[in-house]
Order: structure tokens, then sequence, then C-alpha cells
């Protein structure tokens, strides 16, 4: 046996091993696969706009117009009108002088890390900040400093202690997500932009799992919270609430040329194609005006919190807290058996012992759908609990 079925059987033995299925998402938040029509609870598609019927109109005319493909990287010809226009769009929504594009979330965070930070610097993350964004500081050669989940008292004393020994021309970057994908709370983001302020920090906020679900217009918690022009970098994906895919920074003119320039993961790649630009702009065209769809959300976490007890659900996520691999897996599997996709999350992706069922919701559910899986995550967590 060599280490490589010796580690896949470590794995196995420990209820870490995963695998691909394939599915088709269809209509009203299902999903097949596997020969049955389960009702899909597993999906970041927020408010449902993956099948937008104006998004799909989108794709099929900008395909028509543009291709299938960019033929080039950003910096060589790959830069369509789609891209710029989508550009455009973005910087306006979340109200920044500029925005650049990436192919996805994660090539964002490894190019914008990357790009504006160096071996002199420091980049402070929450502790359960996405893998992406822990691969960029550590790929930038920077000092990483990470403080404990949504701690300000330890952030403020990581900000103080490293601007007492930070060199002339180094900068500090602060590294947040505005909802955390696993736990689905929130940052106390008035706290950290009022600490960033005071020690001369940048900020860069994901608002992966905000975007479309949380503020008027639905850009995230820092319009929510008023907050947008204290947030020099606001990164998000496209392929969540937006309901297609890639990823976005929107930020100053300054750092966007600087993205520009020394962004490996933008000048090293073919440009995403024109089409996801396109429906890209359309779909935050479409958020900024999807009050009922968010209306519809925030009505389901409600029934959420107070069928399970009162549980705060500020988002689209809600985890329920197993602890052992196999039981998750158990629990998830039993969902499945009855008609529900609820995945089981484990370690690495989550601490050691603190494996979970991450239930998230979307405006594309119904209100029975909703009802239905949580009296059965109910009935789980009996099951569990007597053994």
């Amino acid at each position: 046996m060599n280490r490589y079925q010796e580690e896949l059987q470590r794995l196995e033995q420990a209820h870490l091993t995963r695998s691909l299925k394939t599915s088709v998402r269809g209509e009203s938040a299902t999903i097949r696969g596997e020969g049955d029509t389960l009702v899909d609870f597993s999906s970041n598609d927020y408010l449902g706009l993956s099948r937008h019927p104006r998004l799909i109109e989108t794709a099929i005319r900008a395909t028509e117009r543009y291709g299938v493909g960019s033929g080039a990287s950003r910096l060589i010809s790959g830069t369509s009108p789609a891209h710029a226009e989508c550009e455009e769009v973005v910087a306006e929504c979340k109200q920044a002088e500029s925005a650049l594009l990436f192919a996805n979330g994660y090539m964002t965070a490894l190019g914008v890390l990357t790009s504006l930070c160096s071996k002199d610097d420091v980049i402070i993350l929450d502790k359960l900040a996405h893998a992406c964004l822990i691969d960029g500081a550590r790929a930038s050669g920077a000092r990483m400093r990470v403080f404990p989940h949504n701690n300000v008292n330890r952030l403020e004393a990581l900000l103080k202690s490293e601007r007492e020994r930070l060199s002339a021309g180094a900068q500090i970057i602060i590294v947040i997500e505005s909802v955390y994908s696993m736990d689905g709370d929130l940052c106390p983001l008035a706290e950290i932009v009022r600490l960033k302020n005071e020690y001369g920090a940048l900020l860069l906020m994901d608002e992966a799992h905000g975007l479309g679900v949380l503020g008027p217009c639905g850009m995230g918690l820092a319009e929510e919270l008023g907050l947008q022009d204290e947030v020099e970098l606001q990164m998000g994906t496209l392929g969540k609430a937006a309901g297609g895919a890639g990823g976005y920074i929107a930020c100053s003119r300054l750092l966007r040329d600087m993205m520009v320039n020394k962004a490996r993961s933008l000048i090293f790649t073919t440009a995403p194609p024109p089409a996801q630009a396109a429906v890209a702009a359309a779909s935050f065209d479409l958020m900024r005006s999807a009050q009922d769809l968010r209306s519809r959300l925030t009505s389901f976490r409600e029934y959420v919190s107070q069928a399970l007890g009162g549980i705060d659900v500020p988002s689209a996520i809600c985890p329920i807290i197993i602890g052992e691999n196999g039981a998750a897996l158990a629990a998830s599997t039993h969902l499945r058996d009855a008609g529900f996709v609820v995945p089981a999350v484990r370690y690495p992706t989550v601490p050691r012992g603190s494996a979970r069922l991450r239930l998230t919701l979307s405006a594309a559910h119904t209100m029975e759908q909703v009802a239905q899986v949580i009296e059965l995550v109910q009935l789980e967590l009996v099951r569990i609990q007597r053994g």
C-alpha cells in the first residue's frame, strides 16, 4: 500500500473522506442526482437567481455577441466591454471608486493580498477567515497574526503591538468576513472599523455570504450599517446570491491599479468569459431591487430561529452542531433519504469536534419545505441525543 492509499484509509476511518457527486439543479430549489429529485438546502444561491429568466437570457445574448471564451488574459486582449461595464456597476453598487473582476473568489483573495502586501507588512486575520483569505495571506509573504473569532479586544492588542514594531512605509491589513460561511454569524464591523481607523490599518472584508442577503439594496453588511466608505477593500463572489460565477474587489483607483499590475491570479490566467461578466452586471441590478426576495428569506430565518428554540439566525446560513463526524454524516444521510440535501461539514472545513449540518436557506424555498426540513432536523437531534 502506497502513502496515498494509506492517507485515504486514515481519512475514511475518521469519517473524513469526500467524493464528487454529479447532480443537476432544478426549479424551486430542487436538485436531481442519482435518480432522485431532492429539495436542496446546500446551495449558496440565497435569492434563487441562478435560474432567473433575465440572467439566463443575458447569458445567451452575451454569448452570441462575444463567444464562449475571452481568448487571452485581461492584460493581453481578454478584457471585453462586458468586463468593463460590470466593474462600473459593481463600483457604483458598492459606493467605491472602482472595482476589478477575477475568475472566482479564491483567485480574488490571492490576487488582492499578494499584490498589496509584502514581507514588511502585517496581515491580521480572524481565526475563522475562509481558506482563500488564509492562502492569500500566506502567499503574500507578509507576517500573519490571527485573533480569536470576533474578539475585538484581542484584535486591538495585536494592532497595538504590530503598530509599535512596524517598519517605516509598511502597513497593516485586517482581514475579516461579513458573514462567516460555516457559522452564519456576523462580524462586529462597527467596532473593527473604529480600531482600523485608530491604528491606521486597511480593512479587507469578504462579503461573499452577505451580498444579496443584507442591506437595503442587498449590498451586504457594510451597506446595512452605512459603512461602505470605511471598508477600503470590499471583496465578494458572484457565484452565491448573485447566481453566476466570478469574484470582485471594490476599492480605490490606486489599489485597483496596483492589482492590475501585480496580481498574478489576474495577470497569468485567461479572463473569465464575457458572458459571465454580463450576467454579474445584470444580477447586481436584480439584487438592488430584490426586497421581496430578501423579505421572504428573512421570514424563513425567523421561522427557523423560533422552531429551533430562539437561536440567532442573522444570515441565510444555519449551522446545526453535531460534534462527531460519523453522527453528522449519518444525519445528513437520513435527511437525504427523506428527500432533503443538507450537507455534513467536517474538519478541516470546521474545527475538530464541531462537525455539523450546514442548513442554507434560499428565497427559492417554500415555507412548507423549510418547515419539513426543520422537523426532520429536530428528529435527528433527538435520535443523536438518545444515542
